[in-house]
């Protein structure tokens, strides 16, 4: 096994660490569907991923072009993922929550030649959507559409229900794999580059349009390498995917880890569920599990954690938003996630930056971000002057390295904006640097709030009011004020029969904050405005808030 500073997959390609892999276990699992019944060693695994990737030549479909695929976790999305590394035709991933509009505008900036689609998630129809934005697919023969919004989309794909007019299914599409030959296969993937570009993921998008973050081969490959060692990872481990193959932290730290170590991919169902997750960690004697703050409260919720035996499960990744140190304890003490780690990245950073280690103090786990991980170098700087700061300075973190994305597609100002001369990413994120190089984010540029001229980061209010015992969940947003220009506002979930005022929480912060930070509005609420990832959208809230108290952005002016 390489050492960490010199990781077995620099300079592969995603195909080639695939086959080395499958050719290292060809029989032990690779990847698990519980709910369907669908297992897969990774001799089989292997076979279905060439299968695919020569249905996809057989539409002609090249090295350099984009596919779209807007699905949720279901098995055909792996099988695009790695079938697409292994042509170099770059995977576009599309958010399942996504409307009409929003598909539009990914299609469209995305250049995609190829949409692959699921037929519906939850209330959504998505055939009926892309009808919507395409009606030139009904009265197109399959593979040759022309649509005016389009101009390069020529193929939609359905992986499930009966195919729409100007749709193949996913069946019809892999019959085309046996007029190709796996020699021609095995001449596209010698002929790739571990820099090219191979995926597009999008930014979130919580202000204007989101941007198309190209990943390259290394970026992935590197990443997961790293991420798994994090975790200590091996061919043994079993890890259970219930986060969203779309977003950064199923495809690149799930899937595309677990192929980088022989790890088993665990898929508990199309979306999180925490009956499913738990029927799946347990059924399938997971060692590992990924989740953000959210899904792991919903799993230390359910009402049969406590008859099962989940005496399997070792580590994990808990990520995406502060986690509440009572959530951590209890996710090593119920769940009996002792080592889990906090990974922190963006999807610009492929994606993670730092990790705590499966060594680090509960304290560690709870209060930071971790260390980066190898081969790649942080650092903190003043927002405004860009200068250099020190340990326990407020500052922009910024990363350079293995980790940063090749640019935004079709953007260059948005990369150059991104990415300074000297090949730093600016992360937009605020943080300190303890003088052990673990790292602490203490807000983001965006999210600060100006009151009466003193800048407040809203996650130092959040993680002193976790330490309420009555409190479940909190996010800290600013609001409009005519007198102070904004004020702050909590949304406060509180756990189960526990009671607490707002002026009570006022007080609890009074005493150990300043004036300034104590929030005016306190609202409890049931529920919080979420991504499908469970990130808390925070300017929904503002939003919310804004009409209900019946402000105005103007009073901002």
């Amino acid at each position: 096994m390489s050492s960490p500073e010199t990781p077995w997959v620099d300079g592969l390609t995603i195909g080639q660490a695939l086959d080395a892999t499958c050719g290292q276990h060809p029989e032990r699992d690779a990847a698990v569907f519980p709910k369907l019944g669908l297992r897969w060693s990774w001799r089989e695994f292997q076979a279905e991923v060439n299968r695919t990737a020569r249905a996809l030549m057989a539409l002609g479909i090249q090295r350099g072009e984009h596919v779209a695929l807007w699905a949720t976790n279901v098995p055909e999305w792996i099988l695009l993922q790695f079938a697409t590394a292994k042509l170099g035709i770059v995977l576009v991933t599309v958010n399942p929550a996504y409307r009409p509009y929003e598909l539009k505008f990914v299609l469209n900036q995305s250049d995609a030649v190829a949409l692959f689609l699921v037929d519906s998630f939850k209330h959504s129809d998505y055939f009926a959507m892309l009808a919507e934005i395409c009606p030139e697919l009904a009265h197109s023969p399959a593979g040759n559409l022309h649509a005016h919004d389009f101009p390069r989309l020529r193929h939609v794909v359905t992986l499930q229900g009966e195919p729409p007019p100007g749709c193949v299914s996913w069946q019809a599409m892999l019959v085309g794999a046996d007029s190709v030959a796996r020699e021609d296969l095995e001449r596209v993937g010698q002929a790739l580059d571990c820099r090219d570009a191979i995926n597009i993921q999008y930014t979130s998008g919580t202000t204007g349009f989101p941007k198309a973050a190209m990943l390259s081969h290394r970026n992935l490959l590197l990443n997961a390498y790293h991420v798994g060692n994090c975790q200590r990872l091996t061919y043994e481990d079993r890890v259970c995917i219930p986060v969203p193959f779309y977003h950064c932290f199923g495809c690149s730290m799930g899937t595309m880890c677990c192929a980088v170590h022989g790890a088993t991919m665990i898929i508990p169902g199309e979306y999180f569920q925490p009956e499913d997750t738990l029927n799946a960690l347990e059924s399938e004697r997971a060692t590992s599990v990924y989740g953000v703050p959210t899904m792991f409260i919903a799993e230390l919720a359910s009402p049969t954690l406590d008859q099962r035996d989940l005496s399997s499960l070792r580590t994990g990744i808990m990520a995406g938003s502060p986690c509440p140190i009572e959530t951590m304890r209890q996710v090593i003490q119920r769940l009996g996630a002792r080592e889990i780690t906090i990974a922190y990245g963006q999807t610009e950073s492929s994606p993670v930056i730092t990790q705590t280690r499966t060594d680090d103090s509960l304290e560690v786990r709870c209060e930071t971000i971790g260390r980066p991980i190898p081969g790649v170098e942080v650092k903190l700087v003043d927002p405004v002057s860009g200068e250099a700061v020190g340990d326990e300075t407020r500052g922009e973190l910024c990363v350079r390295g293995h980790v940063v994305m090749l640019g935004y597609y079709n953007n260059p100002q948005a990369t150059a904006a991104a990415i300074d001369a000297d090949g730093w990413l600016h992360t937009g994120d605020i943080a300190t640097r303890r003088a052990s190089g673990y790292y602490r984010i203490t807000g983001r540029i965006k999210d600060m709030v100006i009151r009466g001229g003193e800048n407040i980061y809203p996650r130092e209010i959040e993680e002193f009011l976790f330490t309420h015992p009555a409190v479940q969940q909190v996010a800290v947003v600013g609001v409009p004020d005519p007198k102070y220009v904004e004020e702050l506002c909590a949304w406060i979930r509180l756990k189960p029969d526990v009671n607490v005022t707002a002026d009570e929480l006022r007080d609890f912060c009074r005493q150990s904050l300043a004036h300034y930070k104590t929030p005016k509005y306190i609202e409890f609420v049931d529920t919080f405005p979420q991504t499908v990832t469970g990130k808390i959208q925070k300017y929904k809230i503002r939003e919310a808030m804004i009409e209900r108290l019946g402000l105005t952005e103007h009073d901002t002016a």
